[in-house]
C-alpha cells in the first residue's frame, strides 16, 4: 500500500507527477504539500489526521499507527512548486515500449514483453540512428523478417510514423490503472490545456 502512486499536483493545480504514498506522507508531514480531499478541499497533516478518523472505512484504504489511522491519499498539492515538469520524454526502453502501446509496429501484434524487439526503421548498418524517429517495437518475426533491410525493400508497412512523444503522454501512461476519478479531473486539464509546441 505504502508504493502504491499518489498523484502530485503543483502549486497551480497542474498534475506534474506521480509518487508513492510514502513519499506524499513524508512530504505532508514535513509541510511541503496538502492533501486533497475528493471535496477538493485541503488538508494538513494534523486537519487529514482528523479528517481519517471520522471518515466510514468502506472502500477507503488505512494505514494504521499505534495511535490513530490516516486515510491514504490519491492526490497531494505542493506548496512551494509552481514550475511544470521537464518538457522532454527520456529516450529510453520503457518511453519506447509505452509509446508504441507494447504493439509490433510492423504486424500489429501484442505478444509479451519478452517477445518484443527494438528495431531500427533505417537500419543502423545503413547510416541509422537511435532517436525516437528512427525506432519502433517489433515482434522477434517481424524484426528476423526485415533483417538489415528498409521495412519496404521486404513488403512490410509501419503502422505508425515513428516520433518522439508529448511529454504528457507520460504521465498519462502513468495515470492508467487504478479507477480514481480524482486523479482524472486533473490530468484532463493538465492535458487539453499545455502548448503543443513539441508536437
Amino acid at each position: 500500500m505504502l508504493s502504491q502512486g499518489v498523484l502530485v499536483l503543483n502549486k497551480n493545480w497542474m498534475a506534474v507527477h506521480v509518487c508513492s504514498v510514502r513519499r506524499a506522507i513524508s512530504l505532508v508531514c514535513q509541510d511541503m504539500a496538502r492533501v486533497v480531499a475528493s471535496d477538493y478541499q485541503i488538508h494538513d497533516f494534523d486537519s487529514w489526521r482528523m479528517l481519517s478518523q471520522h471518515i466510514e472505512i468502506h472502500g477507503n484504504q488505512y494505514i494504521h499507527t499505534p495511535k490513530f489511522r490516516i486515510l491514504v491519499p490519491e492526490v497531494i498539492l505542493l506548496t512551494g512548486f509552481n514550475r511544470m515538469p521537464p518538457r522532454a520524454v527520456k529516450f529510453n526502453r520503457r518511453n519506447i515500449y509505452m509509446r508504441d502501446h507494447y504493439t509490433c509496429q510492423y504486424c500489429g501484434v501484442r505478444p509479451d514483453k519478452e517477445s518484443l524487439t527494438i528495431d531500427h526503421v533505417v537500419p543502423r548498418s545503413r547510416g541509422g540512428r537511435s532517436t525516437w524517429e528512427n525506432v519502433v517495437l517489433a515482434c522477434q518475426s517481424c524484426n528476423s523478417k526485415k533483417g538489415s533491410h528498409l521495412h519496404e525493400e521486404v513488403g512490410m508497412h509501419l503502422a505508425h510514423t515513428p516520433k518522439r512523444p508529448h511529454w504528457m503522454s507520460t504521465l498519462r501512461n502513468t495515470l492508467k490503472g487504478p479507477d480514481r476519478p480524482i486523479w482524472q479531473k486533473f490530468v484532463d486539464v493538465a492535458y487539453w490545456n499545455v502548448a503543443l509546441e513539441e508536437e
